[in-house]
């Protein structure tokens, strides 16, 4: 199958960035994409909420879903798969982006940003996966994706900001554990991590970035693409990289990916 036509996704912190991305890939392809986030007004800060996202989806091609959801929260979270179902009448494709990031060292971050970052990124990710997964194992062709990156022990990535580096790696374990523990199941469960820093508002957060030195969401929206294009049953538990995934589709161009062309690229945190 080379297309989400028709297929209902649903993706967290789908109201900018890579989330936005890979709505509007789908759209294109006429499938049905629950947007959930919590942007649910405009922020003179932040670009994008569900709303305009979904406006985005629907004129692409895709059956859109705006749902407001803060996936700290259980009850938020059963609801939003719950609205989902219903509004679709089922569920094919998981894709968990929402993230939380900050990259200072343990004296410089406070406990109120550690606790921030483990409910986002490890247990978030838990939770709307948990919730999922009774939906998903009734789908034909099941996926989950995480934006999380290969599991890694090395103290490079560790010592300038073990708090983010421990609840991203969180979101890498749970899903390896979930990978190994529905592998007779046929729900593929895999993750996605990009090669190089990709131009989001998170950048903000890394210091010295140059937004032209990154490359743009859609080469992330197109490797998840492919990935969630092949049969579930062809592997699971993979951690794979953009770039990787589509030279193994037979893409040889870069270029197009890239802010400014002309300008190296930076590699991105954990490769």
């Amino acid at each position: 199958m080379t297309t989400l036509s028709g297929k209902t996704l649903l993706i967290t912190g789908a109201s900018r960035g890579i989330g936005r991305a890979i709505a509007l890939r789908a759209a294109r392809d006429g499938a049905n994409v629950a947007i959930a986030a919590k942007s649910g007004v405009p922020n003179p800060k932040l670009p994008g909420t569900i709303h305009s996202v979904a406006e985005e989806v629907r004129a692409a091609g895709g059956q859109a879903l705006p749902v407001r959801c803060d996936i700290r929260e259980e009850d938020e979270v059963r609801a939003a798969v719950a609205a989902t179902v219903d509004a679709f009448g089922g569920l094919d494709i998981l894709v968990n982006n929402a993230s939380a990031i900050w990259l200072r060292g343990a004296l410089d971050t406070p406990m109120k940003r550690f606790d921030l970052m483990h409910q986002v990124n490890a247990r978030g990710t838990f939770l709307v996966t948990q919730a999922c997964l009774p939906h998903l194992l009734e789908a034909p062709d099941p996926h989950v994706l995480t934006l999380a990156p290969p599991p890694s022990l090395d103290p490079k990535w560790w010592g300038p900001h073990t708090g983010y580096t421990l609840a991203k790696m969180g979101m890498s374990h749970v899903t390896l554990g979930l990978a190994a523990e529905f592998r007779d199941r046929g729900i593929a469960i895999d993750a996605l991590w990009p090669k190089t820093i990709i131009a989001t508002d998170a950048i903000n957060m890394i210091p010295g970035v140059d937004p032209a030195m990154c490359r743009r969401p859609e080469i992330v929206a197109d490797a998840a693409h492919a990935i969630l294009t092949r049969p579930a049953r062809e592997g699971t538990g993979r951690f794979l990289i953009d770039e990787d995934v589509l030279r193994a589709a037979g893409v040889t161009d870069f270029s197009p990916y890239a802010v400014d062309p002309s300008k190296p690229l930076l590699p991105d945190l954990f490769l």
